[in-house]
């Protein structure tokens, strides 16, 4: 095996070969793990219940149907809830990103008087907790229980991805801000319109590490909002596991058929679920893989 090198052509050793192909083997080993619990979900979404009865799904679907999503996508409950997690994630990330920025971006200038207080601050909430009940009892004196606003307020700044911010700004040359100081700028018209814009990667990436989190969170509804026409997608899938198991333990004829078909509506509300965000993913991948990297490794 050959590889170039500067116009070169380099002979590969045997022990080179044996380590590509070990890395590679390791590569299609971690590939197949990541993609079977998507590939058994969408098969079982998409088999015959008399297939998922026999349990004779393990990879690729069985005498396709999609009768499964045709009983989830007719139900007004998942609709509901697919609104309220959008305007969740919408608007809890637009929330999380505007506020972590305003954090980061003063808090990465060596100059600012309280840098080192606020920053100490802000560390020490990533150390210790209240707890659960002290937070409930927090919510509800705050007039927030069964409120939306349950769902995006609390957790409105991830201090790890602050972090992530900070160190990105701090990579910012600083004769830009000079210029715009020069020209009359001060600092919210410097971050807005010179920092923001030339920040892509790192707001792709917390774009995407808050959107994902306000997708799948569930534990927020489960203890905030009580009411069912409020409650995300999440939630939704939670009420839909709890209805299979006790169809399941039911038993019988009638109620085996039912649980089955139970199963099968649970699986395909799965990749409804999902959907969504594998389709946001990839648009946000070469931002997002930049952001960290470049967060991660400057100071």
């Amino acid at each position: 095996m050959l590889r170039a090198v500067k116009g070169r052509k380099i002979r590969e050793t045997r022990s080179e070969r044996i380590f590509y192909g070990f890395v590679i083997f390791v590569m299609c080993f971690v590939l197949a793990l990541t993609l079977y619990p998507f590939i058994y979900v969408l098969s079982m979404s998409l088999s015959a219940p008399v297939y998922i009865l026999r349990q004779d799904v393990w990879l690729l679907p069985k005498g396709f149907s999609v009768e499964a999503y045709a009983r989830v996508l007719s139900e007004r409950g998942i609709w509901l809830a697919y609104w309220n997690t959008a305007v969740y994630t919408v608007a809890g990330t637009a929330l999380n990103v505007t506020l972590t920025a305003m954090l980061a971006y003063p808090l990465s200038k060596r100059n600012f008087w309280g840098r080192n207080a606020v920053s100490l601050f802000v560390g020490v909430t990533m150390l210790f907790n209240a707890g659960m009940i002290p937070n409930f009892l927090l919510i509800n004196r705050l007039g927030l229980y069964n409120n939306r606003l349950a769902m995006i307020i609390p957790g409105a700044i991830s201090v790890y991805n602050m972090i992530i911010a900070r160190t990105f700004f701090s990579g910012i040359p600083e004769s830009l801000e000079e210029s715009a100081a020069l020209d009359g700028a001060n600092h919210a018209v410097t971050l807005a319109r010179i920092i923001l814009p030339i920040s892509k990667p790192v707001l792709a990436a917390l774009t995407l590490f808050y959107a994902v989190a306000h997708w799948n969170t569930y534990f927020n509804a489960l203890l905030y909002l009580p009411d069912l026409d409020k409650q995300p997608l999440q939630m939704y899938l939670v009420r839909l596991l709890v209805q299979n198991q006790r169809l399941i333990n039911e038993g019988g004829t009638d109620a085996l058929q039912q649980a089955v078909q139970a199963v099968q509506s649970k699986y395909a509300t799965i990749v409804v679920v999902i959907a969504p965000i594998l389709c946001v993913y990839p648009f946000l991948q070469k931002y997002f893989v930049q952001g960290v990297m470049i967060g991660a490794i400057k100071e």
